[in-house]
């Protein structure tokens, strides 16, 4: 498979029932926060007005910046988000990105090689949490008896990878074929997170590690991803804080968004539609937007 054609393929993250496709965050200073997701992760500006940026690849919109005055600066405790995850379309992408961001003198805060994928991990100037990973093949991915997928987490030798990148090409931005691969939240309580995205949204659970699960459709390794590592026991986030505003879920199909949306009225989970698009909060005071 090409990389131009990494998007086609039926197996990818985002050709699955459901997938994560765009995340908002509020930011204290949208000028440098702009520049830095331009510069450092290589988005380009699709959309913009004074109180914010909307930043993608290839037309698709995978990032939205905003700022509000009133924005009080999230604690590294409470729900939201951990990590939103690019995902590249190759191993060799994956290291011009890595020389890229050498180059530039950006601080990685981890590498891993989680069997399914290989993710290096970094932070943006307002601490939000940034995931940069290319997929294996899935017929490189081992799945248990009972449906979930073999994930760990691993060194990758990061060395390596900045090696293979290509020294003859200058790097000019994430390629048109990079998504949003998956999100991982912040929240407070595991099995309330098993109840919502598995049994009201209708996701499977794929993985679990000590402390988090992790969601997808498809047999994906995982689009959504919730821990309790800074943020067990937290209180509801407050409406009007820095970070994670809201995400959005993309279904197939209609019918699975109505699903999705009958299971929120029987929870008396409150939503809003505007046109094609359901907007809620979530049980940690994220908003969370569905779409099909």
């Amino acid at each position: 498979m090409t990389e131009t054609s990494a998007l086609a393929s039926p197996t990818h993250a985002v050709n699955m029932p459901a997938h994560v496709d765009h995340a908002h965050l509020v930011v204290s200073d949208l000028p440098m926060m702009a520049d830095w997701y331009r510069k450092i992760m290589g988005l380009s500006v699709l959309e913009q007005s004074p109180s914010g940026q909307t930043l993608g690849t290839g037309g698709r919109p995978l990032l939205t910046l905003s700022t509000d005055a009133r924005a009080a600066r999230a604690s590294k405790r409470a729900p939201g988000l951990f990590h939103n995850a690019f995902l590249v379309p190759s191993r060799r992408e994956l290291s011009r990105w890595l020389a890229h961001a050498a180059h530039g003198g950006v601080q990685l805060t981890g590498a891993s090689d989680h069997l399914v994928s290989e993710a290096l991990y970094l932070d943006d100037p307002e601490g939000n949490g940034i995931e940069v990973y290319r997929d294996r093949s899935r017929d490189e991915w081992n799945y248990k008896p009972d449906g979930m997928v073999e994930m760990s987490t691993l060194p990758l030798d990061v060395q390596r990878l900045y090696d293979e990148a290509p020294r003859d090409e200058a790097w000019t931005g994430l390629p048109e074929d990079s998504a949003m691969g998956h999100i991982h939240l912040q929240v407070s309580d595991i099995p309330q997170a098993d109840a919502f995205f598995r049994d009201v949204l209708g996701l499977d659970l794929m993985a679990r590690y000590p402390g988090a699960s992790f969601f997808a459709s498809g047999k994906y390794h995982h689009h959504v991803a919730a821990n309790i590592w800074n943020s067990r026991g937290a209180a509801r986030r407050e409406p009007a804080m820095t970070g994670l505003a809201d995400y959005t879920l993309r279904f197939a199909d209609a019918g699975r968004l109505q699903q999705a949306v009958d299971r929120l009225e029987t929870m008396e989970i409150a939503t809003t539609r505007q046109g094609g698009t359901v907007s809620l909060i979530d049980p940690w005071g994220i908003g969370l937007k569905l779409s099909a």
